[in-house]
């Protein structure tokens, strides 16, 4: 198969499975219907336009020619593996692994922690850039997720 345009046809691709991916997993709760709808709606919407997306991408990738090509370079996998590394992390402090004996770090230090980690990723670090972002960060998820939308969680580590 030959490609007008190797990145697009791959962020296409990638669109797609993502967009399967989410109206899969939704299809596990109620859906129910505009006028009632049920949890699993939005997720069944969004991942319907995903894939109608990626499809809509894969197909310009596949008829249209762009001057380069759009040649897809080299894997940075140091970065990539740092914002998987960050996400891990996050969802390993926030909820705790017991296999581990870690307990719930709560969602300031998390979301802290993951940001510094995941700012790794752009190479060189500015060290007061980044711990200015960190701080932001923490202090804006706590501020909409726990006093704006009143979500129930830990917010320091409990002892």
């Amino acid at each position: 198969m030959h490609f007008k345009n190797q990145k697009d046809f791959f962020s296409g691709l990638l669109f797609m499975v993502m967009g399967v991916c989410f109206a899969w997993a939704a299809s596990k709760y109620t859906v129910g219907s505009a006028a009632r709808m049920g949890p699993g709606y939005f997720p069944l919407l969004l991942g319907a336009l995903l894939t109608v997306l990626g499809g809509f991408i894969v197909f310009k990738a596949l008829v249209f020619e762009t001057e380069d090509g759009g040649r897809m370079g080299a894997w940075a996998w140091r970065p990539v593996l740092r914002i998987v590394l960050a996400n891990l992390l996050f969802g390993a402090m926030l909820g705790g692994v017991s296999l581990l004996r870690l307990s719930p770090m709560g969602l300031v230090p998390s979301v802290f922690l993951a940001t510094v980690l995941a700012a790794g990723a752009a190479g060189a670090l500015r060290w007061k850039e980044v711990l200015a972002l960190a701080l932001l960060l923490a202090l804006a998820s706590y501020l909409v997720c726990t006093v704006l939308l009143r979500m129930p969680l830990a917010v320091w580590p409990q002892s």
